[in-house]
């Protein structure tokens, strides 16, 4: 049997703002700049990672209708919400909704990025 080839799926996230974005995925969720060049950032936490790109195209950039855009699975959400609390206190008040346990057997974490989605962490419940 061969060793798995594919390890990694990395979701671009296109915003208006790098600056915006690099803050809130580093400064507020922990991720780490792996590599950046203008208009441009890759950032990683753990095995979780997310590819960053600027763009003044407002049919990519800047969606803002709240849909669940990026999700990341953890083992433990009520982990991430522990550490990540005190800089999600200082959100806005309805940006950050959990943990909570939803009807599809997931528990999760809501927050909003600064491009107007959601950046979601989430659990599956055990049945």
């Amino acid at each position: 049997m061969r060793a798995p080839n594919l390890y990694r799926i990395t979701p671009f996230m296109h915003v208006r703002k790098l600056s915006d974005a690099k803050a809130f995925l580093v400064d507020l969720l922990g991720f780490q700049i792996v590599f950046e060049q203008p208009g441009y950032a890759y950032l990683q936490r753990e095995n979780a990672a997310i590819r960053v790109l600027e763009s003044d195209d407002n049919d990519k950039a800047g969606g803002g209708n709240r849909a669940f855009r990026y999700y990341v699975d953890v083992e433990d959400v009520d982990a991430i919400y522990r550490e990540l609390k005190p800089k999600l206190d200082r959100l806005p008040p309805g940006d950050v909704h959990g943990p909570a346990d939803k009807p599809y057997g997931q528990r999760e974490l809501c927050i909003l990025a600064p491009d107007g989605d959601l950046f979601v962490f989430g659990t599956e419940i055990e049945r």
